[in-house]
């Protein structure tokens, strides 16, 4: 057993004797979209900081607890590349979920417009993704009890929840353009001439999370689907300079119409 295995163990064991709930699907809450754990009811907190060997959220926006209920598990913050954790830490809560049980992934994210076709405060599902972070989630010794060698990622995001998705936008009245996500490490954001090139790669947003999950989500055989919040343009889009407090404030916005949306979609995932 490596040491990554005995440590994802220890986070299991810890969470499986501290709740008894033992849901069938996770959640990603991205930047300034943690407000929809807030609709959870009678769901049991489990502070990041009290888990065995879990990373702690720095960003602002991202609360750090897991929320559990029997259906859902829900990350309310994530980690990323930029904060300074490596692979194995920003991906260790999507193995984590896996070994409680977790068999769909919904992830979510804050992104900058690359498409001009997007709205600050839209919703956009992502249909796929182009990895742009200079590395890879997978790199090293084969976690053999999770998936293969060479994953295959010709269809990262779920076709079928997507229909979902789409049909659930349908219910409420929303309709959910697709696009592509381009996953950067940032922290900085990406210059006119980085952006450029990223439309020219064929990506309608960019964003500095996800991309890592997806991978071992899908090395995990777990099921996902994306859901990105457009929260302004990105660089080179308009004039404006851009910055962190913009995505909270975007996200504040449009945050009931977020929180129906993901609620309908679990609605439909559970019948």
């Amino acid at each position: 057993m490596t040491d990554l295995e005995r440590n994802l163990a220890a986070a299991v064991e810890f969470i499986q004797e501290k709740c008894q709930h033992r849901p069938k699907i996770g959640v990603i809450l991205g930047s300034g979209l943690g407000n929809f754990g807030e609709s959870l009811e009678d769901a049991q907190s489990i502070a990041y900081e009290e888990i065995p060997n879990f990373p702690v959220s720095t960003v602002e926006g991202h609360k750090g607890r897991f929320l559990i209920t029997k259906d859902l598990i829900c990350m309310q913050g994530r980690f990323h590349f930029y904060e300074g954790y490596n692979m194995n830490q920003v991906t260790f809560p999507i193995r984590v979920m896996k070994l409680l049980g977790v068999e769909s992934l919904i992830v979510t994210n804050a992104s900058g417009g690359i498409s001009t076709e997007y709205r600050p405060g839209e919703l956009v599902i992502i249909s796929d993704h182009i990895n742009l972070m200079g590395t890879n989630p997978l790199i090293g010794k084969n976690l053999e009890g999770f998936g293969a060698r060479f994953p295959d990622m010709s269809e990262a995001y779920d076709k079928e929840l997507i229909s979902l998705a789409e049909k659930a936008g349908e219910k409420l009245g929303m309709k959910l353009p697709k696009g592509v996500y381009i996953g950067v490490s940032g922290p900085s954001f990406e210059t006119p001439a980085e952006i450029r090139m990223a439309r020219a790669l064929g990506a309608d947003m960019v964003g500095m999370s996800t991309v890592p999950e997806v991978i071992v989500a899908k090395h995990a055989g777990m099921r996902v689907l994306g859901i990105s919040c457009v929260t302004n343009p990105a660089a080179g889009v308009q004039a404006k300079p851009l910055c962190h407090e913009e995505v909270i404030e975007t996200t504040e916005r449009v945050k009931t119409q977020f929180t129906n949306l993901v609620w309908e979609i679990i609605r439909e995932m559970l019948l």
